[in-house]
């Protein structure tokens, strides 16, 4: 006979979304259990940041966001911001630094975090229930929910699904959030890899396989989107900070343009060069500025051999349009197995953006990544993460 489980509120998923509502909630006095098919808590937390975990940023705004409602994450960002968790990690005295663009890293381990997480759930008695498979959940005709799981059935006044995207399905990541959803009459809108190295046509891999490991800080722009950052070659395509951004909003079809020398006057300095009589070859004056790989596989051959001196503007101008607007189509990406996010998801129009409840149904709640927001790469995910648990916790 199954055990029979009866709690105030029941989280799915023991991410950084869900420990961080299931320790709020239980600071209200409510009897919190938090189940997951894993068999350890905040497996990702721990890989994130190669195992560093880039925890927030110093900068944290709506436009860090992708949704089909740029207006809903706002309240929870509002309402508990980076310094708030700041606070949280000073408090707990975790050695951190910044990098780029303010993000911030643990000094030592991600296990830091992850520590600080479960620490404060032991503090307010948070139960956390491992390798406990999700088999069916179902509203209860009098207010609340049943969860039948592998370890039995849990009753709950609150349901909160905080089971994340299908990013790196070897970490455990499963469709369940959305599937549950769905079966509630729920709209999620279509999910695809986000943060996510781009692969190459087989023509362009063929030319630039053989730049494995070179990395260029470079412009890169689809639509109305641009970034700029390194953008690094691997012999399977296009990776590098620059090309995980703009895989976020990159749609299959599209060409990237890329600006590789994006602080730099280009057409104006080879032509005063040419002015200059320089006897330069081209090839030997680029080299001062990029590889010359890159250069041998941008640019033709017999066009590099010649001396700027020689050049007409013609051939000048077919420089710039190589080097500086660039256009390559990708193939694709390299999908969920190396994506570090899941962009689409839980329609936020279905939610409450103060508490994340569904409008629905009452005592049902989404959070996290399952949810249609998406941060850009630089901590935005975890803080949604912990201002969308924050929020829900208050509430559940």
């Amino acid at each position: 006979m199954s055990q029979t489980h009866q709690v105030d509120v029941l989280i799915i998923g023991a991410g950084a979304s869900g420990l961080f509502c299931a320790i709020e909630a239980s600071k209200r006095g409510r009897k919190v259990c938090v189940i997951d098919h894993a068999n350890k808590a905040g497996k990702k937390i721990l890989m994130s940041g190669g195992g560093r975990c880039n925890f927030t940023n110093y900068t944290v705004d709506a436009d860090n966001y992708i949704s089909h409602n740029p207006h809903f994450c706002k309240s929870a960002l509002k309402r508990f911001n980076q310094w708030d968790f700041l606070a949280l990690v000073q408090r707990y005295q975790i050695p951190f630094h910044e990098r780029l663009h303010g993000q911030l890293f643990c000094d030592h381990s991600a296990k830091d975090i992850l520590h600080m997480l479960l620490a404060e759930c032991q503090r307010y008695a948070v139960s956390i229930s491992l390798q406990c498979s999700v088999l069916a959940v179902t509203a209860d005709d009098g207010g609340g929910f049943r969860v039948q799981t592998g370890l039995g059935v849990w009753h709950c006044q609150s349901l909160v699904i905080a089971t994340g995207g299908l990013s790196i399905p070897k970490m455990g990541a499963t469709p369940l959030g959305y599937q549950i959803a769905e079966q509630l009459g729920i709209k999620v809108w279509p999910t695809r890899a986000g943060l996510v190295p781009l692969t190459l046509q087989p023509a362009d891999k063929d030319i630039f396989a053989t730049l494995s490991g070179i990395a260029v800080p470079c412009e890169v722009s689809v639509q109305n989107s641009r970034f700029k950052e390194n953008l690094l070659f691997t012999h399977r395509g296009l990776s590098g900070p620059v090309i995980l951004q703009i895989s976020s909003y990159w749609q299959a079809g599209e060409a990237l343009l890329i600006n590789c020398l994006p602080d730099l006057p280009l057409l104006n300095l080879l032509k005063q060069q040419r002015g200059q009589g320089s006897k330069l070859k081209l090839k030997t004056w680029l080299a001062e500025y990029l590889p010359k790989r890159l250069l041998q596989a941008l640019l033709p051959e017999q066009l590099l051999e010649l001396a700027l001196v020689d050049c007409s503007d013609k051939q000048f101008q077919l420089v710039v349009n190589h080097i500086q607007a660039w256009q390559i189509k990708p193939n694709g990406s390299e999908g969920y197995r190396t994506a570090e996010v899941t962009v689409g998801g839980v329609d936020c129009d279905a939610l409450s953006s103060k508490t994340l409840e569904s409008k629905k149904h009452p005592g049902l709640y989404f959070i996290g990544e399952v949810v249609d927001v998406t941060g850009w790469l630089g901590g935005y995910n975890f803080q949604w993460a912990w201002s969308s648990g924050w929020c829900a916790g208050q509430y559940v």
